[in-house]
């Protein structure tokens, strides 16, 4: 039998503690092995209690749930899940956490309802059961963009969750301004694409904006999809346009990262290069599949933190600090 995923909770709430804790314990295989009030108590139960996993509050009195967040990341790296009150007016937080490494934000449950407890449950055992062994660094220094590059004409897609903020933080503030043309479907919480492409926006040399339908496709733009009742596609390459199909979702997603893969691969074929951020996804393996049946180039997540560089049959291994320029290398001349 496996080990249980230790966890520890830190919350000011005496009732959010408990709310949170309760709903834990009702996971197979988690062990909620204590209870914080704040960073102080946190550290200590770190050290002593050696959680695999923490719950963290974003707002607390004192030292705030980003700070210490930030603190973590900088000391000894390790998954941590945020709770957050707020929604789309608390995007900014949010993203913030992610950016600095916190693997998942989700709503703080507000009162004890079951079908809403239900739904904590439901997707804290998702989180937690891959949080446990997500690779987790600490945060270095903002990435600096690369020089302008001779763009080849091949078109970027790339797919991950909220786990990948901090890697498309990473990846994207080291684009040139002219960087090739990036289409991203990101699975966040509700109301946080605009937060990501606002805070992004803010950090890098490229445009980033929110796809909308009909949008031409061009080169110094990352196209981030909304998020809602529709997927996002390429219509053609080159000369293409993003278009937002209204269709059912594709492994329980929509957007959906393999239907915009299998779009790019059927329009451009060699001059698509898709990267998936994210491992054991339902949604975007059937997509990078689709890329290497039609001969586009195709980053899938290593086990051991990097990434596989695949076309056809023919793949090669990827350092994590090696994807931004190999990447960028496949859309230069």
């Amino acid at each position: 039998m496996a080990a249980s995923t230790k966890v520890l909770v830190v919350d000011d709430s005496l009732t959010m503690r408990a709310l949170i804790s309760g709903a834990l314990e009702r996971i197979p295989g988690v062990e909620v092995v204590g209870l914080a009030d704040g960073a102080d108590e946190a550290r200590s139960m770190v050290a002593s209690l050696k959680p695999h996993v923490i719950t963290l509050d974003v707002e607390m009195p004192g030292m705030s749930g980003i700070e210490y967040l930030a603190e973590i990341m900088e000391s000894k790296p390790m998954p941590v899940i945020m709770f957050s009150t707020r929604t789309t007016d608390g995007a900014g937080e949010t993203i913030e956490a992610l950016r600095l490494g916190a693997i998942d934000c989700l709503p703080k449950p507000r009162v004890a309802a079951p079908a809403e407890l239900d739904a904590i449950i439901a997707k804290l055992g998702k989180r937690i059961k891959s949080a446990r062994n997500a690779p987790t660094k600490s945060k270095g220094p903002a990435a600096k963009a690369a020089p302008p590059i001779n763009w080849n004409g091949r078109l970027i897609v790339l797919g991950g969750d909220a786990s990948s903020t901090a890697s498309m933080f990473d990846m994207f503030g080291a684009f040139p301004a002219n960087c090739p043309p990036t289409i991203v479907v990101q699975h966040l919480g509700p109301g946080l694409v605009e937060g990501m492409v606002e805070k992004l926006g803010s950090q890098v040399a490229p445009k980033v904006v929110v796809a909308e339908d009909g949008m031409a496709i061009k080169q110094g733009t990352i196209y981030f999809a909304p998020q809602g009742d529709r997927h996002v596609v390429v219509d053609a390459w080159p000369s293409g346009k993003l278009r937002l199909l209204a269709r059912d979702p594709v492994a329980g997603e929509r957007p959906s990262i393999s239907l915009l893969f299998a779009a790019a691969a059927k329009a451009a074929g060699a001059n698509a290069v898709g990267v998936l951020m994210i491992d054991g996804s339902e949604d975007g393996g059937g997509g990078l599949k689709a890329m290497l049946g039609a001969g586009s180039y195709a980053f899938s997540p290593a086990e051991n933190g990097g990434h596989t560089l695949a076309r056809g049959m023919v793949a090669q291994p990827i350092a994590a600090d090696a994807l931004t320029a190999s990447v960028l290398k496949l859309c230069s001349k």
